[in-house]
């Protein structure tokens, strides 16, 4: 018997009452369905949190640095021999010598080998450098003396931060009883401060965590960024209107589109080998530059922007284009005096987007030697230089425990400039987009 015979057999009753249990059957499945929606963006929230979190807790002490002060004694007989004031002399002057002396001053009884070396180590071995730019800068403070704030070492910096542990045995331990003694005398005489870490901000890299910094990176990641968008922007949104307007609809041109597509999708690693094969062992460009690296990320970078930059122009309703050509514009006028106006919002978007997605690239910056360990900020884009992601593959990579927090402050930085970008993209959009 057919389905419509047994329900002209059934009551009105029964029939309702099965109307009823089919509708309340699917208003769970739709509930259960709301249900695992909301779980998985529940869980895609709490990973994220949870991410932010780690990062934030583990890297936000690494915007301060424990500075310790000493009164040094800029000796002429240490400095300055002669008394000529020769750069080259005060240049290569014992200035770790001059810490030496104003740390034993503070501790007349320490005498051995071994304890004057541990003492000596309460300092980070910048305080050199450090003396040595201030007689270069100004040679009459030989003679003087003065007050002096220098970064503390970093095992120092961990121990003051709460983050050295000295529970266990002394011999399992890093943080020495002799050095708590001195860190503990330096902070009762009023020698121990927590500052604003300037260094993290205006150094470049160093071996020493406490003078470590990201401009060097930070400087190499804006120079790749600008040579990528004078490259990638122009050049993908002038495809991306030749592919939309006027190319012809044939067998090649659907196989340029079909490639561009598939590139979007292809490793960024594979560019690396190629900005390595093509740029610097073709074409002999330097390696570990700047402008290499824009290069490759302008390759990486420019199928994202073709593929946006041609939604947005699709998006652009053809009656525009139609008003246009009747009133007697040419197609070269109708694209640039009315589609590309209109579409430009949508193409800013894509480049911004893509161009965020490539300050977060470290694999072709690898293969193209950006792996280097550079100290000076780069001048100019042929420079040597680094990248930010590529500095924070580095600092992960090495064993000080306040190399940790620098990562995990490197990648707040990252995450910003990540944020602020997304930011613009979506303020672009929301601004200048029109609804048709």
């Amino acid at each position: 018997m057919s389905e419509f015979k047994r329900q002209k057999l059934r009551s009105p009753a029964e029939n309702r009452a099965l109307v009823e249990a089919s509708l309340r059957s699917r208003y769970r499945r739709e509930r259960r369905f709301q249900g695992y929606g909301m779980a998985s963006v529940l869980a895609s929230v709490a990973f994220v949190l949870f991410f932010f979190v780690t990062i934030v807790s583990q890297g936000h002490s690494a915007f301060f640095q424990t500075y310790v002060k000493l009164d040094i004694a800029f000796d002429p007989a240490i400095i300055d021999p002669d008394g000529g004031r020769d750069p080259e002399a005060l240049s290569s002057a014992n200035y770790k010598k001059l810490v030496k002396q104003s740390l034993q001053n503070l501790f007349p009884d320490v005498s051995g080998r071994k304890e004057t070396r541990v003492l000596t180590g309460m300092v980070s071995s910048g305080a050199v450098y450090t003396l040595r730019e201030m007689v270069m800068d100004d040679p009459a403070i030989v003679g003087s003396t003065q007050a002096i704030w220098f970064p503390a070492d970093d095992e120092v910096d961990m121990f003051f931060k709460g983050r050295m542990d000295v529970t266990g045995p002394e011999k399992k331990r890093r943080f020495k009883d002799d050095q708590i003694g001195f860190a503990d005398a330096l902070q009762a005489q009023g020698r121990i401060e927590t500052r604003f870490n300037k260094i993290f901000f205006t150094a470049g890299d160093s071996r020493d965590p406490e003078m470590a910094g990201i401009r060097a990176a930070a400087t190499g990641s804006i120079f790749m960024l600008l040579v990528t968008v004078l490259i990638a922007f122009p050049l993908g949104v002038a495809a991306a209107i030749y592919l939309e307007e006027f190319a012809p609809k044939n067998r090649w041109v659907d196989i340029i589109e079909v490639n561009i597509n598939n590139l979007a999708a292809v490793p960024s690693i594979i560019y690396g080998l190629l900005g390595l094969a093509v740029f610097i062992n073709f074409f002999g460009l330097p390696r570990s530059a700047s402008f290499v690296g824009g290069l490759v990320l302008a390759l990486m970078t420019m199928p994202t922007v073709i593929i946006a930059s041609r939604s947005a122009i699709m998006a652009v309703p053809p009656s525009i284009r139609e008003a246009a050509l009747g009133l007697g514009a040419s197609r070269v006028q109708t694209v640039t005096d009315h589609v590309l106006p209109l579409a430009l919002p949508g193409m800013l978007t894509g480049a911004i987007l893509g161009l965020a997605r490539a300050l977060g690239e470290t694999a072709p910056l690898l293969m193209i030697g950006m792996v280097a360990f550079i100290v000076d900020v780069p001048q100019t884009p042929m420079d040597p230089s680094s990248a930010l992601p590529v500095q924070i593959y580095l600092w992960a990579d090495s064993p000080e425990r306040a190399f940790v927090e620098r990562t995990s402050a490197a990648i707040m930085v990252l995450l910003a400039f990540l944020l602020v970008m997304n930011a613009v993209a979506v303020w672009l959009r929301s601004r200048f987009e029109r609804r048709w």
